[in-house]
């Protein structure tokens, strides 16, 4: 692997960016109140000046942040699946949302169980990149191209189950805002990094191959005895 090390050194840094970026997804609210994956800003519910009342939704739930008078902020429990338009009614007014928007959203909540699975699978693939042998280098690239489409189809249903929430919300002109949290675009990076981490340490396992394939080749077409170094003569001095 000597040959293509520095590339595949690459691919390996690609894998622990992405591992560390999933990481910041699952800890995204109620774990970490300020990580969240949509924010939805309470502006007409302002207590104080220097208030400021939002929603901010995450992986395993949802945190309502000084929208009470004592500005205390109130935080779901973390479990997988939960009722985000059910919340978003609740602190939102002149909202409205169909049965099968509140049914598709709460149900893609659950999907989201794959982040952390994802996680997993990018720490292992970082792990087996590390092993820098054409075997490991393989079953990294292999495991690397899983969690891509673990990553992307755990992105896909996340922008589809916010999107609902955030053109709502947007559309209607009540003072509130929805926009995408730090959250979201961690996935989004996360995803693309291990897109581009299987190209390359698929591409490293290749070079790899190749490059020992040619080296035996060569090794037996020299004849033998052809370059190895001469014995040295012992004078009688």
């Amino acid at each position: 692997m000597r040959q293509t090390g520095f590339f595949h050194h690459i691919g390996t840094f690609l894998l622990f960016a992405a591992t560390v970026l999933l990481v910041i997804t699952d800890i995204s609210a109620p774990v970490v109140n300020s990580i969240s994956m949509l924010k939805v800003n309470l502006d007409d519910r302002r207590t104080s000046v220097t208030s400021h009342p939002r929603i901010t939704f995450g992986t395993f739930g949802y945190c309502v942040q000084d929208a009470s008078s004592t500005g205390q902020d109130f935080c779901s429990r973390s479990q997988v699946g939960y009722d985000p338009i059910g919340v978003v009614e609740s602190n939102v007014q002149d909202v409205s949302f169909s049965d099968y928007a509140a049914d598709t959203t709460k149900g893609l909540t659950h999907v989201m169980v794959l982040h952390p699975v994802a996680t997993g699978l990018a720490f292992i693939s970082f792990l087996l990149a590390l092993g820098a042998g054409v075997v490991g280098s393989l079953l990294a690239s292999l495991c690397s191209l899983l969690t891509f489409i673990v990553v992307l189809v755990a992105l896909i249903c996340d922008f589809v189950m916010f999107s609902i929430i955030r053109n709502e919300v947007n559309s209607a002109d009540n003072g509130s805002s929805a926009e995408w949290g730090a959250a979201s675009w961690t996935t989004l990076v996360a995803a693309i990094c291990c897109l581009i981490a299987t190209v390359v340490v698929f591409f490293t396992c290749c070079s790899a191959r190749l490059h020992r394939r040619r080296e035996t080749r060569v090794a037996k077409d020299v004849p033998e005895g052809y370059g190895t170094p001469a014995t040295r003569r012992r004078r009688w001095w």
